[in-house]
């Protein structure tokens, strides 16, 4: 089939375009032979319209390049697209990167990666862990993919490998480096990061500030390349690393161009010249000094300097460079600013000499911060030294000549200083370990082309094109290799060879040949070497070329571009020369690192230098012969060694490098030029895709056969195109050849090979495009078909229903006619009817109103008369009282006239009268007359006015009195009881006011005045009674409004509490589920310290055993090994000396502790109970304080009843704790008074039998004690204080045992506890009754609702309190029970006889007897057994044959019985031993069968069924209340083994632990096969990846895995831990993290490769989900807890299934897609590939739509990972379940064979 023949109406192709360098179009005809313009129709962009024009085919006729199919669009590999050109590379780096933000795109062996200017969360280290391990291109593309596949082919085939970084800047070439060793570090490291990363990445803060600069293009572009060699040991684990560094830009020191900085630690260090320690720098900020203002940038946006420097000079610190050296560095730094301001002027004779003064301020820092003299550097900055063979002759140099060797100089050790930093950090980096392999990472700059080009491109270039031929040479052996492997025939392929490029730059009499000659010539100038060079090549070589008009430049056509370089400044870069003489001041620095920077390698020695000045401006030097020859010798070799000399000997080392190396490659690309975030700039890429050889690759593989498909995926995608005698079944080889003959006529256009069929560019797309027709035409006619079915029966239909129609049609025409008719004959007689019946109505309306007028006038007339006869009547009445009023008034006028003119008669006559009075008085008879019987009487009088006047002060206190009880009344405002006492006080006044009326009415006849005063008075006090009244009633109304107000409020603080209390509960809920997943982390962690412990003492052992076999039988060893094992003898020796030491310790410890007390385990519980108890009482004032402040924050400031009743509440219940701390020391009295028995002479009695000291208890006779005299000789007795020793039992020669009277001593206690503990009652009863008239006083007036709220606040801390109280009972019970350890102590005591030998017997058997022994249900054994014992039970134990045939739990029931038997024998010390072999037992089994399921789930089953054991039978009330009477009677009756129930509950979760680990381990490699790539579901299959990867690095040999397989090892999981006994809880939580991980790991895999998104696909996982939850359904854990764990598989399925277009669309998306977080949500419409063409593609514009919806919605998850956690693992529990067995049941079977064992 011709390629014409494809362009045909509709065909889409590649048109050029000026902004978007290619744009889609479509034909509009066929294309003919001989055609010149073809009919298209380009694409719309963006909003735009589509528009039609005419394609020019132009002279050659070359069509436009085809679009590859859309099913192919956003491949992985460019490589597997059909069409293989430009405008599809293009494209396809563009979707990707674009539409499903992928920045990562595999070119063949290259990666491309795009540069995304934004932070991705896909460098975790869950992607670290999910690439590990896998081949490349099963994942998507990936920097760790490239690593990976770089690390595998080192440790599978032991050669070294290379990573090739490449890129201009700001392409994030350093980045890809930096996430390339971190990938390095985590899987040949320890998985964190190791040592040796940790120092290379504090040396990138160092190498960017001294290495890295702002430019145009990037602000942190690397202006150097690097090459870093990991090195790697024999178990691929990372040792060191070493950096070689190439081609520094050093005229970056003294030049910059506009808008670009020097190297970053210049502003870096001027930034913080206001530092104190940075003073004697004399820095300045960076716009004062000329080597940093030149580009007129000095900042950046966003950088903050000053902070780069701290972080610069902490790097400094952690590679190791010391603070005298981080100052000489700051020094020659500074040194190296102040030079580019030294002011160089010119002599003011008019001749061309210039000089520097010797007062410069710059030059004089400069020289005081490098320790040379100034007048030196000076003269030879303005001078230079010609050397002859009779004498040295120095000569001045112009201005601009000055100023060249002043920035040489400064250049030059910039650059020293350079290499000298790079060499420490490779000291750093350095290891003394033998590497073994290595892994080089080269970081270099890409091809670069400038509008002025010099030098440094020319070099930079120069290593592009030598790179560029090692790939271009690769790539060719690869694709070779790969069609020698498939056994298939190919031809050569020819591609371009860049050798004749490179020739022309190196070989002889090449670019830089002639360069190093021009240099070495005297009078060597840019113009001559220009002529040479176009003499010699311009007319031989086709790379080099030159403009006509132009003298100055010259091209050089690289493989990239054709570029243009100016010859000016070449030789001079190239030269790099320093004047002799500056150096020589800088090697005679008094500063030790400047010394040692310019110091030649032959000689250490300082270089002294004289000079004057002689005649003619000429100057003589005297030097020795010595240093002559030196500097002689040292100038040549410069001479010998150019720049391009030394570039080009660093270039042919990597370059070897790299090919003892196999390379790997990633092309980094710049998008845009104004770093915005995944914007995609059409004219940058291609230019950068052109330069880095992608194109290239490209041409390659489109040369030869890019498409490659398994023969298996070649007959799934096109079997709709195979007939039925094509296909041979059990060859599908055949049945690809054979249909391909037919589809394929042209035999060169494909090449079948031994696993896969190899396609010609275009093949696969024709192949694609008959088989969308075949489906098309398929589709057509199954339409046609069903579109005829659906016809005909439409018809059929239609006929049946229009004569149905018909007959009921005319049925109903009949009926309506016989109804028209009988509706008229009724009209007729209902008109008759109503006619008749209307004018009869309207008669009697007429007459009815008539009436009712006639009527209605009547009476109006009768009411109008009846009213004027009443208004006459009326107004008689009305005019008789007028004139009565009339005349009683004038008579009273009258006579009030009358009695006035009276008045004033009688007071004329009695002011005639009083005169003649006055004139009597005035006499003196008459005076004493009247005197002689009134001086007692106006004495009396005047006594009562004195009397009067003291109670009217009295009456004024009390007013004043009065004036404050009403503040009072005001300030109290809802105190009702004060009311009440104010009503009282009134009252009192009032009477008091009465009796002072009494007594002013007594007195009012004898002083008027006083009179007048009282009532005065009386009226004050009647006006404040009143305002006293008025008052109580404003406080009873606002008491009312009070209550009211209380009431809302009160609402609120309920409201507001118990929304406190909700988030308090769920809070603490959160926080136990974290703190309960710590602690299994921290199990886990000792678990693994413990295995590590375990591990190392093993190894002592066989260090120990080889030590005494080599001591004993090997022969003697040569000197050195002696020593050496001697020492390492002596450090075991040490190490066990301090072992035994701390053993010794732990003995005496233990010891000192027994001798405290003797039962210390009981004082241990009771001391953490009381700390509990302290715990809850602290809680519980919190939760008082907190309810304080809600209520105090909620009332106003007047009403502090609730405070101040709090404070009153918090006053008793310290009282009541002081009380409370009183009762428990005097219950905790008797407890810590008796001491541990003696162990020596008791053997296994324990500490807390009571035996007295016969010599402190002779001559005492109990009989004759009284309560207080018994109390004394009991402290006296178990006084521990007064003897340092133990109490024990004394016999002495006579025999004498000495007893007590028990049962009187315990009752003395009793009846004291007792009395303690009714007082502490009463004072309770006394507390609360007080505090309850209290609150009574302060709620009187609060009403009923706060009374309420208060009694129930005290009721519910009464409630606390009684809490409380109650477990201070428990602690009384336990003393009880210690008690009754003493009397059973005491009845043991009195059974010994006075026989010695009775005395020393076993008490075992005795306390044995002395119980039940008929049904005890336990397994005796012998003291010392019990390590026999657990090798049996534990060790030797196999859960498989031995334990099928037996009870679930078996070895867990085993185990409680002799436990059981400790417990009952009474021996704390055989109890812990026993428990002790028990924990190490099972830790020993976990140790060594850490990998198999078996022994896991069986120990943990039997852990937590002996876990269970100890509580039931614990004697804890609360985990008795399932047991029956029998199981009650085996409880535990001597020890409390509570404190061990973690320590079990820690192994049984650290077991759990190890479970899933096992089950995760063995399913890991099934889930990705069997949930992912098997098609459970036949006939639904998706488009294969097509991935042309190395087959070195394919796994073909891989199982398929299918989720038959994968559910058959769940089940026989499930089964096993059944046959185990394991709870059904336990099961749920095993699968839940089982089922947790399947989904976690199926759904990172799926979010990471994108042939896994699509329809097919999604219906096949959900398939596969399905399953899994009817296993689970069958299996009984089909509840939630398990299930849950499945739906993000399920979300995930439904997501790639719905609908993706509208807005309701991405709305039902955000609400049916709840288990995935935003960044999954996204990724997956990303990544979502049609398989077929008539597949939608998902819009860019819904994918944003969806993701603004959820970022609205879930503001909160934007922080979310875009995997979930694999090592995520819920906390797990252990509900108590007891057992219905009894243990009398449970025998000990023969097959254990365990003869030490017997029943009791």
């Amino acid at each position: 089939m011709k390629i014409t023949e494809i362009y045909t109406k509709d065909t889409k192709v590649w048109v050029p375009d000026s902004e978007l360098v290619w744009r889609g179009a479509t034909l509009v005809s066929d294309y003919k032979d001989g055609d010149v313009k073809i009919k298209i129709i380009v694409e719309a962009i963006e909003d735009g319209e589509e528009e039609s024009r005419e394609f020019n085919l132009g002279k050659s006729k070359e069509l436009p390049p085809l679009r590859n199919p859309e099913i192919l669009i956003g491949e992985n590999d460019l490589t597997s697209l059909s069409y293989l050109h430009e405008p599809a590379v293009l494209y396809n780096l563009q979707t990707r990167f674009v539409e499903r933000n992928a920045i990562y795109t595999y070119c063949g062996i290259v990666l491309v990666a795009i540069n995304p200017y934004s932070e991705l969360s896909i460098y975790s280290n869950d992607f670290i862990q999910l690439y590990s391990g896998r081949n490349l291109g099963e994942m998507d593309p990936h920097i760790f993919a490239i690593a990976e596949e770089a690390f595998n082919q080192m440790s599978r085939d032991e050669k070294n490998q290379s990573i090739i970084v490449t890129g201009e800047s700001g392409a994030g070439k350093t980045v890809s480096a930096k996430y390339t060793m971190r990938y390095f570090a985590s899987v040949g490291g320890s998985g964190d990061e190791s040592t040796v990363e940790q120092k290379v990445l504090a040396s990138n803060p160092i190498m960017e500030a001294i290495g890295n600069a702002k430019t145009t293009r990037n602000d942190n572009s690397s202006r150097f390349g690097k090459y870093i060699q990991i090195g790697f040991s024999k178990q691929y684990q990372i040792i060191g690393a070493h950096m070689r560094t190439y081609l520094l830009e050093k005229s970056r020191v003294v030049s910059q161009a506009v808008e670009e900085r020097n190297y970053h630690i210049f502003y870096q260090l001027c930034a913080c010249y206001d530092m104190p320690q940075f003073q004697p720098l004399k820095l300045m900020p960076a716009s004062n000094f000329e080597y940093t203002r030149n580009g007129n940038c000095i900042e950046i946006d966003g950088v903050n300097d000053k902070q780069e420097f701290q972080e610069t000079v902490h790097a400094f610190t952690l590679l190791g460079v010391s603070s005298k050296h981080q100052s000489l560095i700051f020094r020659l730094l500074s040194a190296v600013l102040h030079m580019g301001n030294i002011d160089i002027e010119e002599t003011s004779n008019g001749s061309s000499h210039c000089f520097i003064s010797q007062e410069d301020e710059h030059l004089q820092t400069m020289c005081s911060l490098l320790g040379i003299e100034a007048k030196h550097m000076a003269q030879w900055f303005c001078h230079k030294k010609i050397t002859t063979m009779a004498e040295v002759l120095i000569t001045p140099l112009t201005h601009d000549q000055a100023l060249g060797s002043r920035d040489a100089l400064a250049k030059h050790m910039y650059a020293k200083l350079f290499d000298w930093i790079v060499t420490k950090v490779n000291r750093a980096l350095v290891t003394t370990a033998k590497e073994h392999s290595f892994i080089g990472v080269l970081d270099i700059y890409g091809f670069e082309t400038f509008e002025v080009n010099s030098f440094e491109q020319f070099c930079i270039n120069y290593a592009n094109e030598k790179l560029q031929q090692q790939f271009c040479q690769h790539v060719f052996k690869l694709e070779q290799e790969e069609y020698v492997r498939e056994e298939i025939e190919w031809k050569f392929i020819d591609f371009y060879d860049n050798q004749p490029c490179i020739d022309l730059i190196e070989s002889k009499l090449g670019i830089l040949d002639l360069l190093n000659d021009e240099c070495r010539m005297p009078k060597g100038s840019d113009q001559s070497w220009a002529d040479k060079l176009y003499a010699k090549h311009l007319k031989t070589s086709k790379h080099f070329d030159k403009l006509k008009i132009s003298n100055t430049s010259f091209f050089v056509i690289h493989f990239a571009d054709k570029v243009r370089y100016e010859v000016e400044g070449f030789l001079e870069k190239n030269r790099d020369t320093v004047q002799e003489e500056q150096l020589n001041i800088l090697k005679a620095s008094q500063f030790e690192l400047i010394s040692e920077l310019f110091m030649d390698g032959a000689s250490d020695g300082k270089v002294e230098v004289k000079a004057g000045v002689g005649k003619q401006g000429s100057a003589k030097v005297t030097v020795s012969r010595g240093s002559a020859r030196a500097g002689a010798g040292h100038k040549r070799k410069e001479t010998r060694k150019t720049v391009a000399n030394q570039f080009q000997d660093s270039l042919s080392k990597l370059m070897a490098t790299l090919n003892s190396t196999t390379p790997h490659y990633v092309r980094c690309i710049k998008p845009n030029d104004y770093k915005l975030s995944f914007t995609f700039d059409a004219k940058r890429a291609v230019q950068q895709l052109r330069a880095c050889g992608v194109l290239e690759t490209i041409r390659i593989s489109a040369a030869g056969y890019p498409s490659r498909w398994s023969y298996t995926e070649f007959f799934a995608r096109y079997r709709v195109l195979m007939v039925s005698k094509e296909i041979v079944r059990k060859n599908p080889r055949k049945t690809c050849e054979n249909v391909l003959q037919r589809l394929i006529p042209e035999a060169d256009k494909y090449q079948p090979g031994k696993n896969k069929i190899f396609f010609r560019a275009g093949q696969v797309a024709y192949l694609e495009k008959l088989r969308a027709d075949k489906l098309r035409s398929c589709a057509v006619m199954i339409q046609k078909n069903v579109r005829m079915w659906l016809y005909r029966n439409k018809y059929i239909r239609m006929k049946r229903s229009a004569v149905i129609i018909q007959r009921l049609i005319r049925g109903y025409q009949a009926r309506c006619l016989v109804y028209f008719l009988r509706r008229t004959r009724s009209a007729t007689i209902i008109q008759s009817r109503w006619r008749g019946y209307v004018k009869r109505r309207d008669y009697c309306k007429v007459r009815d109103a008539t009436v009712v007028v006639q009527s209605y006038t009547r009476g109006m007339f009768a009411r109008q008369r009846h009213r004027k006869l009443l208004r006459n009547a009326k107004a008689v009445v009305i005019q008789k009282y007028v004139r009565g009023w009339l005349a009683r008034k004038s008579t009273t006028r009258q006579l009030r006239l009358i009695i006035y003119l009276q008045c004033c008669v009688r007071r004329m006559i009695a002011k005639k009268e009083l005169k003649v009075l006055k004139i009597e008085a005035r006499s003196v008879s008459h005076f004493k007359k009247l005197n002689k019987g009134m001086e007692n009487k106006i004495m009396e009088l005047q006594r009562k006015v004195d009397q009067s006047a003291k109670e009217n002060l009295s009456l004024s206190a009390k007013a004043a009195e009065t004036v404050s009880l009403r503040q009072q009344l005001v300030a109290a405002k809802e105190n009702q009881s004060l009311v009440e006492k104010f009503r009282a006080r009134i009252i009192e006044l009032e009477q008091e006011v009465t009796d002072v009326r009494h007594l002013l009415e007594d007195s009012k006849t004898e002083s008027k005045i006083a009179l007048d005063a009282i009532e005065k008075e009386r009226d004050d006090k009647d006006e404040i009674i009143e305002e006293l009244k008025n008052g109580l009633k404003n406080l009873e109304k606002q008491n009312k409004d009070i209550q009211v107000g209380f009431l809302e409020k009160e609402k609120e603080i309920r409201e507001s509490c118990a929304s406190e209390i909700d988030s308090r509960c769920a809070q603490l809920q959160h926080e136990l589920d974290e703190e309960r997943t710590q602690h299994q982390l921290r199990i886990k962690d000792y678990n693994r310290l413990e295995q590590r412990y375990g591990n190392i003492k093993d190894e002592l052992e066989v260090l120990r055993s080889q030590e005494n076999t080599e001591s004993g039988f090997d022969s003697p060893r040569p000197e050195n090994g002696h020593q050496s094992n001697v020492r390492f003898s002596t450090s075991l020796a040490v190490k066990i000396e301090e072992l035994q030491r701390e053993k010794q310790d732990l003995e005496t410890r233990i010891t000192e502790k027994l001798q405290g007390g003797f039962n210390y385990e009981e004082q241990m519980r009771l001391k953490l109970a009381i700390e509990e108890n302290d715990n809850v009482k602290m809680e519980l004032s919190k939760l008082r304080k907190s309810i304080a402040e809600s209520a105090e924050s909620t009332m106003n400031e007047e009403s502090n009843v609730f405070k101040s009743m709090y404070e009153q509440m918090e006053a008793m219940q310290e009282e009541l704790e002081v009380r409370r701390s009183e009762v428990i020391q005097l219950k905790s009295f008797v407890a810590k008074q008796p001491v541990p028995a003696e162990t020596k002479t008791l053997g296994t009695m324990t500490g807390s039998e009571l035996l007295g000291s016969r010599n402190r208890m002779e001559d005492i006779s109990l009989d004759k004690l009284d309560k207080s005299d018994l109390k004394a000789v009991l402290i006296k007795v178990y006084d521990h204080n007064s003897s340092p020793k133990k109490f024990c039992v004394v016999i002495s020669s006579q025999h004498v045992l000495f007893k007590i009277n028990q049962n009187i001593l315990y009752r003395m206690l009793e009846s004291e506890l007792e009395a303690e503990r009714k007082n502490h009652e009463l004072e309770i009863h006394d507390l609360k009754s007080s505090r309850g008239k209290q609150v009574s006083y302060h709620n009187g007036s609060y009403g009923g609702s706060l009374e309420e709220n208060v009694q129930q606040e005290l009721s519910r801390l009464s409630s606390e309190n009684y809490d409380l109280l109650t477990k201070v009972e428990s602690l009384d019970k336990m003393n009880r029970k210690l008690k009754r350890q003493l009397k059973l102590y005491s009845r043991k005591l009195n059974t010994f006889d006075e026989d010695t030998g009775s005395i020393q017997s076993h008490p075992v058997l005795r306390h044995k007897d002395s119980t039940d022994g008929g049904a005890l249900g336990m397994l005796q054994y012998k003291a010392g057994d019990e390590g026999k014992v657990m090798q049996t039970i534990i060790l030797d134990f196999k859960p498989r044959g031995v334990a099928v045939n037996m009870i679930p739990g078996l070895p867990a029931y085993l185990l409680f019985k002799l436990l059981r038997f400790a417990d009952y024998s009474n021996d704390d010390k055989m109890i812990k031993q026993l428990l002790q072999q028990i924990i190490s037992g099972i830790k020993k089994v976990e140790k060594k069968h850490d990998k198999e399921f078996e022994y896991m789930s069986f120990w943990m089953a039997n852990t937590c069924r002996f876990l269970h054991n100890m509580k039931q039978y614990s004697g804890e009330e609360e985990y008795m209340k399932e047991s029956t009477e029998h199981q009650k009677r085996h409880c535990l009756r001597n020890f409390d083994l509570a404190e061990y129930r973690p320590v079990f509950s820690d192994i049984a979760i650290s077991l759990f632990q190890k479970l899933i680990l096992v089950v995760v381990r063995a399913i890991k490699p099934m889930i990705v096969p069997a949930m992912l790539e098997h098609d459970t579901i036949q006939g639904v299959s998706s488009k294969p990846s097509g991935m042309r990867g190395r087959s070195s690095s394919r796994d073909n040999d891989a199982a398929d895995y299918t989720v038959e397989m994968l559910l058959k090892q769940l089940s026989g999981y499930h089964n096993m831990m059944l046959q185990h006994g394991t709870e059904q809880v336990l099961i749920r939580q095993v699968f839940r993290q089982v089922f947790y991980c399947i989904t976690a790991h199926t759904l990172n895999n799926q979010l990471v490769r994108k042939e896994l998104c699509n329809w097919s696909k999604a219906m096949q996982i959900r398939y596969n989900v399905s399953q899994l939850e009817e296993w689970l359904r069958n299996a009984n854990l089909g509840d939630g807890l398990v299930r849950d764990t499945l739906e993000p598989l399920v979300h995930a399925s439904q997501l790639l299934q719905v609908k993706k277009q509208s807005d309701t669309d991405a709305d039902e998306i955000c609400n049916m897609c709840t288990s995935l977080n935003p960044q999954q949500i996204v990724k997956l419409l990303q990544l979502i590939t049609s398989t077929n063409d008539y597949e939608e593609r998902v819009p860019v514009k819904f994918i944003k739509l969806v993701q603004s919806k959820l970022r609205a919605k879930r503001p909160t998850a934007t922080n979310d990972s875009l995997l979930m956690d694999g090592s995520f693992m819920y906390g797990v529990t252990f509900p108590y379940s007891p057992s219905q067995l009894n243990l009398e049941q449970i025998v000990v079977p023969s097959d254990l064979r365990c003869k030490t064992l017997i029943k009791a």
